[in-house]
C-alpha cells in the first residue's frame, strides 16, 4: 500500500491567540487512510509534540473522527512524537499531506525545509494535498520557477471565512488572497460546508469541514 506523509504546524501562537494544528483536519485524513492500510507517517515542521488549536477541542468541534483518535493512545503518541521534517524525502512517500488550523500560517510559508520538501513532491508528479489554512505552504513551493499553484484549481480557506471567525488582522495573510496572488485558479464552495478540489495530482479542501472528503479523495487518488 502506499505512503503517506502528513505535516502539521508547531507553531502555537498567532499573535497573542494559542493555535496550533485544528484536530480534525488531520484525524479525519488520517483515520480514513490508516483504515484502508495505507502508512501514515505524522510529522511536524519542527518535530516532537503538535500544539492542538484549544478551538478545535472544543465540544462542538470535536467530530467523530477527532474523537475516535483522541480516545486512541496509540494515534494520540504520534501527536506528541511527531517526526521532524528536517532530512525526510519524497522519494519515500506517494503523497503529502498538510492539514490546518492557524498555526501553519504561521510557519508553513516561512519553513525552508518543508518549502524544498513539498517542491520535490510536486516535481515528482506525486500527490501534493492540504485543507483549510495548510495550503499557505505552497506560498513559496516551486516547479521550474513557477508557484506549484500557477494555473491550477484550487481552493483553502476562505477570505469570507477569515473574516467570520475574526483572524484576518492577526494572520500574515488570507489563504485565498495569497493563493490568487500565486496564480491559482480559485473555486470557493458555500462557507463552512464540504469543498474539495482535484487538479491532477493537486487536491485542496476549503474548511475543517472537508477533513472527511478530502481524506477520501486522497484515497482514491493513491489507488488510481
Amino acid at each position: 500500500m502506499g505512503k503517506v506523509l502528513t505535516v502539521s504546524t508547531s507553531a502555537d501562537a498567532l499573535g497573542d491567540d494559542p493555535t496550533g494544528l485544528w484536530l480534525e483536519e488531520l484525524a479525519a485524513p488520517y483515520l480514513i487512510l490508516k483504515n484502508k492500510g495505507y502508512d501514515v507517517t505524522i510529522a511536524s515542521v519542527k518535530g516532537g509534540k503538535i500544539p492542538l488549536d484549544p478551538t478545535s477541542m472544543k465540544p462542538e468541534n470535536l467530530t467523530s473522527h477527532a474523537q475516535t483518535f483522541l480516545e486512541t493512545s496509540e494515534d494520540m503518541k504520534l501527536l506528541e512524537n511527531s517526526v521532524p521534517i528536517e532530512g525526510l524525502k519524497a522519494d519515500d512517500y506517494d503523497a503529502i499531506f498538510i492539514p490546518g488550523g492557524h498555526g501553519i500560517a504561521v510557519d508553513g510559508p516561512l519553513d525552508t525545509t518543508l518549502r524544498a520538501l513539498i517542491s520535490s513532491f510536486a516535481a515528482s508528479g506525486k500527490i501534493v494535498s492540504a485543507v483549510c489554512h495548510g495550503p499557505v505552504a505552497f506560498s513559496g513551493p516551486e516547479v521550474n520557477g513557477k508557484p506549484i499553484v500557477a494555473g491550477k484549481r484550487v481552493t483553502c480557506f476562505s477570505d469570507s471565512e477569515e473574516d467570520a471567525v475574526g483572524k484576518s488582522n492577526l494572520v500574515p495573510f488570507k489563504p485565498e488572497t495569497r493563493l490568487r496572488e500565486l496564480g491559482g485558479l480559485y473555486e470557493k464552495g458555500d462557507d463552512w460546508t464540504s469543498h474539495v478540489v482535484v487538479d491532477g495530482k493537486l487536491i485542496t479542501g476549503q474548511n475543517p469541514q472537508s477533513s472527511e472528503e478530502i481524506g477520501k479523495v486522497l484515497a482514491e487518488a493513491l489507488a488510481a
